[in-house]
C-alpha cells in the first residue's frame, strides 16, 4: 500500500465511523432503494431539491464499510450541485474520490450510492 492509499484508507475509515449526511429527510422529493445483489449491501437514499439544485441528501446504509464511506463522500460532493452537474458526475470520478484501487466486487459496493443518486435524478425529473 502506498502512502497515498494509506491516507485515503484512513479517510474512508473516518467516513465509515462518522458518516456525513446519514439519516432520512422526512419530506424528501425522492427516495431510492438500491441493493447490491452480490453482497446484499442496501442503501435508502433521500434527495430534496429546490428547482434543479440538490439542497439536501441523506441516506441509510446496511452494508460494508466501503458502501457507507462512499455514500458519505458522495453526499458531500453532490450537496448544492445542479441536476446537470449530478447527471454528468461519472463513476470514474466517484471511484477517484475514494483514492483506492478496488476490485470489481468492491467497486460495486463503492458505486451503490452513485447508482441510487442517478436513479433519484431520473425519477425526480422523470427522465429516462
Amino acid at each position: 500500500m502506498t502512502a497515498d492509499e494509506y491516507i485515503n484508507s484512513e479517510i474512508l475509515d473516518e467516513h465509515f465511523r462518522t458518516p456525513r449526511n446519514f439519516g432520512r429527510i422526512p419530506e424528501h422529493d425522492v427516495e431510492i432503494i438500491e441493493t447490491n445483489p452480490t453482497c446484499g449491501d442496501t442503501i435508502v437514499l433521500d434527495m430534496k431539491f429546490k428547482g434543479e439544485i440538490l439542497v439536501d441528501i441523506k441516506y441509510i446504509t446496511r452494508g460494508c464499510s466501503i458502501s457507507t464511506a462512499a455514500a458519505s463522500i458522495l453526499s458531500e460532493n453532490l450537496m448544492g450541485k445542479t441536476r446537470d452537474e449530478i447527471e454528468h458526475t461519472s463513476k470514474e470520478e466517484v471511484l477517484a474520490n475514494l483514492g483506492l484501487k478496488l476490485g470489481p466486487a468492491r467497486e460495486r459496493c463503492a458505486l451503490i450510492s452513485y447508482d441510487a443518486a442517478q436513479k433519484g435524478i431520473k425519477k425526480h425529473f422523470k427522465t429516462v
